[in-house]
């Protein structure tokens, strides 16, 4: 179907706890952080638990640095109280390409890095990286903000 003969296509909000579902039913998202005072992005796989959004990732990886130093991530990037990590924000989706209808979400919160050895067992045994590189660290992200928008060719 062409874009001159598709219908109308509608953006609905989506609530909280519907795009948190959304993001919890993909596997493959982009993170966003501030790497040099420039933004970075880095497709990753994911997964939601508890309602944060857990990414697999190695020592000497970027993000894992400013989670586990958010101090050296520039002015404007992280909150200065204690143990609230960097700001991130996280995007998934899940947009059919010919119809271009599907649903987006966005999370923003702050990262901080997983530290206790169980937990680091439980996410390595929960999340598989998609490629062949050693994941020994792990970072969560901890929402404040959710926002999601379902594009549907009908009125909702």
């Amino acid at each position: 179907m062409s874009d001159a003969t598709a219908p109308p296509r509608h953006r609905v909000e989506l609530s909280r706890a519907e795009s948190l579902r959304l993001l919890g039913s993909v596997s493959l998202g982009r993170v966003v952080f501030t790497r040099r005072a420039l933004p970075a992005i880095r497709p990753v796989n994911h997964v939601v638990d508890g309602g944060n959004v857990v990414i697999r990732t190695h020592e000497g990886a970027a993000l894992a640095g400013l989670a586990a130093h958010p101090e050296q991530a520039g002015a404007g990037n992280h909150d200065p109280g204690p143990g609230q990590g960097v700001v991130v924000a996280y995007e998934a989706d899940a947009i059919d390409p010919e119809t271009h209808l599907g649903w987006s979400v966005v999370v923003t919160g702050y990262c901080t890095l997983v530290t206790d050895p169980d937990e680091l067992a439980r996410y390595e045994a929960l999340l598989e990286p998609w490629w062949d590189e050693r994941m020994d660290c792990a970072v969560r992200i901890r929402p404040s903000l959710v926002t999601g928008v379902r594009l549907t060719n009908g009125a909702g």
